[in-house]
């Protein structure tokens, strides 16, 4: 998958799509490491709301943000990192990188930093989908929804997150263990750099081949 969208980056004048992807292929670009998977969810006592995403029709930005929880190991010590998407245009609106899982480590920053990027737009109304983990759940995290007019939406189910899901694997496959880690400084500074680089450089087949920043501008020009 991710030789298709450097294909589409480069656009090589010598070689075709298919014939790119093999020859890649062919020096071992496409192998894939497995990683041992670390548990970021702690659904224990959690009372769901509802899913409002899955039969709705997403039709701008700013309509249903989805967030996810993932890990990164550097050696022995293991970091978590939060991502927030806008599910319209694919863009990662906020992130944040914590050595701990507690809810003012993780989702509320990620949070404030995706209301700052968007700041001076009233969220009044948008949906934060996310899973059942107790970060989405705390005190402090639906206060700060409710003042903004968010409403919370969850899922029961991993693939009724996927969008959010995806960017995990994206940005930990194709920028963060290409570039290597040596520590959480490092890590900070590599994960706002690959969300800026995916953000304005990575063209998604869904958004016409466009980035999601050039598929914003084209999509709010057109508005």
């Amino acid at each position: 998958m991710a030789m298709r969208y450097m294909y589409e980056l480069i656009k090589p004048k010598l070689m075709g799509r298919d014939k790119f992807i093999a020859y890649c292929s062919n020096l071992g670009l496409r192998q894939v490491q497995k990683f041992k998977s670390i548990r970021t969810t702690d659904s224990s006592g959690v009372i769901r709301f509802p899913n409002l995403i899955a039969d709705i029709k997403i039709v701008s930005i700013n309509q249903v943000w989805s967030s996810d929880i993932t890990y990164y190991q550097i050696g022995t010590e293991v970091y978590y990192i939060t991502f927030i998407l806008d599910n319209f245009s694919r863009l990662i609106v906020g992130w944040r990188v914590s050595d701990g899982l507690r809810t003012e480590q993780t989702t509320l920053p990620a949070l404030q930093m995706a209301v700052k990027y968007r700041r001076g737009i009233s969220l009044d109304g948008l949906i934060f989908h996310s899973d059942g983990g107790g970060q989405y759940f705390a005190k402090v995290f639906l206060e700060y929804t409710l003042k903004l007019g968010i409403i919370n939406s969850m899922c029961e189910y991993a693939h009724e997150n996927g969008k959010a899901e995806r960017i995990n694997g994206v940005i930990k496959n194709n920028y963060l263990r290409p570039w290597g880690c040596a520590n959480k400084a490092e890590l900070i500074k590599n994960v706002d750099r690959a969300c800026t680089n995916y953000n304005h450089e990575k063209p998604h087949i869904e958004l016409k081949k466009l980035s999601p920043i050039n598929f914003e501008k084209k999509h709010l020009t057109l508005d």
